[in-house]
């Protein structure tokens, strides 16, 4: 393409963009809207996560492509943005994650309708890229992690004593059941405080309702986030109705300390974690038994580790995890929850 045509085409999607926000009511003069049209192109993003585990019990080993995710997001209108994401590998099944519209009524308010997140604690909240440490911890994938098709509301108050609110209604079957219809929806409720630079507090509540028992789930959580240190706490209290199983108790701690490198890696961070949770059921009834039964034993997990980033934080690290479990007499292990070695690369792009 001459350079020519190139610049006759890029006149003419600036002039299409700067109507289309002129249409909408943006009001601003044309020299400024040529400039913005790149707003509307699509962003793409991905996270490959690749990792080889050795159970250290059983000797048995595996490798592994633990994520596959891309994404596609942007904007439409000045006030319409919209996100897609799908995961071509989630531990080998290929699952659509994210596709929601989110609309900006006003600064600082918007509403979301679509399958997502559920906003609800801290740790299932990260994306994979974001996280610590190579394998979840009970709280982000047992415990607590929910996602569903519905509509959600969030407000950011930047002013004064900062905070951010975020409510959901959601259908409560799941994100390959969306046909069926619901006498009651499922609701999460999450508000972040934001008391200082460095600090947050996390307080969320959700009712689902996975069959014909409702379960209702509590969460608070506090981080502190410095140029070096991430230090976090946060606790989820799970409650059955007509008390059909025990109350679920679980908790998710760590450090992260950040040192920086001059050669070969930015920095290496140095990592340890204490989590656990108690017998655990997913809220679906037993066909034999008829009654809610332990998918997740009782147990208790000491991580550390290394993490190598040759760049910036979450964008190509290299991960080193010792896993240590520690079950209950009575408890039996999964298959993938015993002593593991874990050595994981991922990137983002």
């Amino acid at each position: 393409m001459s350079r020519i045509t190139t610049t006759v085409v890029t006149l003419l999607l600036a002039a299409a963009f700067g109507q289309a926000k002129e249409d909408a009511g943006d009001g601003k003069k044309i020299d400024k809207q040529t400039m913005e049209w790149k707003d509307y192109l699509p962003e793409i993003h991905g996270t490959i996560r690749g990792k080889y585990e050795f159970q250290t019990e059983t000797e048995e080993s595996r490798f592994e492509v633990r994520n596959a995710r891309f994404s596609v997001s942007g904007n439409v209108h000045p006030l319409v943005a919209y996100k897609a994401e799908i995961d071509l590998s989630d531990e080998g099944s290929i699952k659509m994650l994210d596709a929601y519209a989110r609309v900006f009524p006003m600064k600082d308010l918007n509403f979301t309708i679509g399958q997502m997140r559920v906003p609800f604690t801290i740790d299932a909240h990260r994306s994979p890229h974001q996280q610590y440490f190579a394998n979840r911890s009970f709280i982000a994938k047992q415990v607590g992690n929910v996602r569903d098709v519905g509509f959600t509301t969030a407000y950011k108050h930047t002013s004064g004593f900062p905070f951010i609110l975020e409510a959901g209604l959601f259908n409560g079957s799941g994100l390959t059941n969306q046909k069926e219809w619901h006498k009651t929806l499922n609701y999460s409720v999450k508000a972040q405080l934001l008391p200082g630079k460095n600090w947050n507090i996390t307080l969320s509540t959700q009712m689902i309702k996975p069959e014909s028992v409702r379960i209702n789930m509590y969460d608070a959580g506090i981080y502190y986030q410095n140029n070096r240190f991430h230090i976090e706490a946060e606790y989820l209290y799970k409650m059955y109705g007509h008390e059909t199983f025990k109350d679920v108790h679980a908790v998710n701690s760590f450090v992260n300390y950040d040192l920086p490198l001059k050669k070969v890696f930015n920095k290496i961070s140095f990592l340890a974690r204490y989590d656990m949770m108690t017998d655990h059921s997913d809220g679906k009834i037993d066909k034999t038994t008829n009654a809610l039964v332990i998918n997740d034993y009782a147990r208790h997990r000491v991580t550390g580790g290394i993490t190598l980033s040759l760049s910036k934080a979450f964008i190509a690290d290299l991960r080193l995890n010792f896993e240590k479990y520690f079950y209950k007499k009575t408890g039996i292990p999964k298959e993938s929850e015993q002593d593991k070695i874990v050595i994981e690369f991922m990137t983002r792009f």
